[in-house]
């Protein structure tokens, strides 16, 4: 059962489609108390409580036991030591074996603390800034009908197209189709699949949204006509910044027609972002999101099926005011040179660090929302929606007969509708395929189906074996991407030594894609988890409680993908008894019957494990090198 609780005057962010009555707050349920203003409610945990959600966050599938932020930020770091990341969910799921089961769903656009054991370890403690907010709790006979409920009050998720699981070779450096040609020929000549191709920012012309650098692009819908006779589809990054130079007609068209978010003398608000000066698009209203959403008509028309938004959080290198600041310390500091204490090294060090994202700057601009002046940091979170929201309806004026591909980095619950996400900027930590793992039921049950992270790690430099492991996990996410920064190890698939193991798990995955893409379809359609916790599929197995290293994918198979450095095997808990799949390649594998309980297993650098549920069926496809070459037919199954 679902209630909604209306406080003060909230920002309507539409994440919901139903929309409930408000009911008395002498309604609300028993669990919850609310301080007297209002902006902070407490609720018991007892010992054995489990609390999921929250998406993408740092820590694991339970959140017990920290702090978390739910303020989008722009920050690549996941660290434990981090309470915010890119995308702001702000979902709990409070699992009690006493037969508690209780959904919390905070629509409130800006940033809320969540304390959930971690003052008091049995005590989740929820403060925000404003008393304006909409409350929902949903209660239930379990974790996954509460889910269910929660879903089709948030309405039904967006799914890529099914070419979109195939694999993507993305770079921070790709500079021109010749790049694009490199690639299609050494997966050519070494036999790799893949569907596509991501242009970083490096297309655009000096970092102009929705231009191309005209010497390294001179025809790009020939270069599409290109990729197309490839069965490749290119994807490019979009950010939400527009550059301010006079006479680049973006910017004129948006200024004359006063789109920008404006600052508190009613002028637009200049920050910098890649293109240096920059002005952002108030997406908050319609008539912006009309206009910006056919910006991208242009790339559409030349063939371009695909995009991804970056940067939407929003990030902010810098603003004017405060770099200002920053010059006029720099000032004081060379006259101190001398006698410069520590304390006051240190405070020029954090002014320094603080230029980026600064907490100042979301305060210093404004929205226009129902003929209103809003500050930015009170609908903060709301900003990549509107950019998300742009480009689907855009894609749909624009390409009505064709399905698109979008996925974005920011997001809000809301956002789920109109596009998919990636987990952000990480690291090549074997931690951060953890991480994934436990982000993805968590995503889930937000609303997010597709969804992926950087494979191999974005930021520092990948090894081989962590690349391979790294893959043999994100091969059963929907998107599965290839990504890392510029200045790092190149970890294209074809530059390691053991490219057969990289051919094999790239077959493995393409082989996989029909089981995979239909999960994911019933997962976005019905409400359903495409990752589920061992947990909630068991709710009857204590031990199951504790698992936060494996996954069921759809409702036939479950994963144990190896995270740790050097491991050449795991332990694996079966809740039943289960047939192991132990992968080396699509025609050589071992087939093994397990009974429930614990088990040691080797796993090679080479292997992927999938287990198969008792009364369920997994299916594979002969693999080929493109989605589009591959045949629905002559299935191979395996029963349990």
């Amino acid at each position: 059962m679902i209630k909604r609780f209306s406080f003060g005057n909230p920002i309507e962010t539409e994440a919901t489609v139903v929309k409930l009555p408000v009911s008395s707050e002498n309604e609300l349920t028993k669990y919850i108390k609310l301080s007297a203003d209002k902006k902070c409610m407490t609720i018991s945990l007892e010992p054995d409580d489990i609390v999921y959600g929250l998406g993408e966050s740092v820590h694991g599938m339970n959140k017990r036991g920290f702090t978390y932020i739910s303020n989008n930020t722009d920050d690549m770091h996941h660290d434990e030591d981090r309470y915010s990341l890119y995308g702001s969910h702000t979902f709990v799921l409070i699992d009690s074996l006493s037969g508690r089961k209780l959904g919390i769903f905070l629509d409130y656009p800006a940033s809320i603390t969540w304390d959930i054991g971690f003052t008091d370890k049995d005590l989740m403690t929820v403060s925000l800034e404003d008393a304006d907010y909409n409350l929902y709790t949903v209660e239930g006979e379990d974790d996954l009908s509460i889910i269910k409920e929660f879903r089709e009050l948030i309405g039904p998720s967006y799914m890529g197209p099914k070419w979109s699981f195939g694999y993507v070779q993305s770079r921070w450096g790709y500079k021109s189709g010749d790049d694009f040609r490199e690639i299609i020929a050494n997966h050519k000549k070494y036999d790799l699949p893949i569907d596509s191709i991501c242009m970083d920012i490096d297309y655009m012309d000096d970092y102009k949204v929705f231009t191309l650098n005209k010497e390294n692009f001179p025809d790009l819908k020939a270069l599409m006509d290109e990729m197309k006779a490839e069965n490749i589809h290119i994807l490019p990054n979009v950010d939400p910044g527009i550059k301010c130079e006079d006479g680049f007609s973006i910017y004129e068209e948006g200024k004359k027609k006063g789109y920008f978010c404006k600052d508190e003398n009613g002028e637009d608000f200049v920050a910098a972002v890649w293109g240096g000066l920059t002005v952002m698009p108030d997406f908050l209203r319609p008539e912006v999101r009309e206009w910006y959403g056919d910006l991208y008509k242009e790339f559409i028309e030349a063939g371009i099926d695909g995009f991804w938004n970056d940067m939407n959080e929003p990030a902010l290198f810098y603003s004017r005011k405060h770099l200002k600041e920053v010059a006029h310390d720099l000032k004081t500091l060379e006259e101190r040179v001398d006698d410069l204490t520590l304390n006051e090294l240190w405070d020029f060090t954090a002014t320094i660090s603080g230029l980026s994202n600064n907490p100042e700057d979301y305060k210093s601009f404004y929205h226009t929302v129902d003929g209103k002046k809003v500050r930015h940091d009170k609908v903060h979170n709301l900003y990549s929606v509107g950019m998300t929201r742009a480009s689907a309806e855009g894609f749909r004026r624009n390409n009505p007969d064709n399905e698109m591909l979008l996925f974005s980095r920011a997001s809000y619950i809301g956002g789920h509708r109109y596009g998919g996400i990636w987990t952000g900027d990480n690291c090549s930590y074997y931690s951060h395929m953890d991480l994934l793992m436990h982000q993805l039921p968590n995503l889930n049950m937000c609303g997010f189906i597709y969804v992926g992270a950087d494979t191999g790690g974005f930021s520092f430099h990948t090894s081989e074996p962590l690349m391979t492991r790294f893959l043999q996990l994100s091969m059963f996410t929907p998107l599965f991407r290839n990504h890392c920064a510029l200045g790092k190890r190149d970890q294209e698939l074809y530059r390691f030594k053991d490219i057969d193991t990289m051919r094999n798990i790239l077959n493995l995955r393409y082989s996989f894609i029909p089981y995979l893409y239909e999960s994911a379809c019933d997962s976005a359609e019905n409400g359903k988890l495409m990752f589920t916790p061992l947990a909630m599929a068991y709710p009857d197995d204590v031990r199951a409680r504790s698992i936060e290293d494996q996954l069921l994918v759809g409702d036939s198979i479950m994963i144990a993908p190896v995270t740790a450095p050097n491991a050449v095997g795991r332990y694996v808990y079966l809740p039943e008894a289960m047939r192991m799949l132990r992968f080396r390649s699509v025609d050589d594998f071992d087939d093994i019957e397990l009974e429930a309980g614990n088990h040691y297993v080797d796993v090679a650098l080479n292997e992927v494990l999938v287990f198969v549920r008792g009364g369920h069926q997994f299916y594979m496809a002969k693999p080929a090198n493109r989605t589009a070459l591959m045949e629905d037919a002559d299935f191979k199954y395996f029963e349990r």
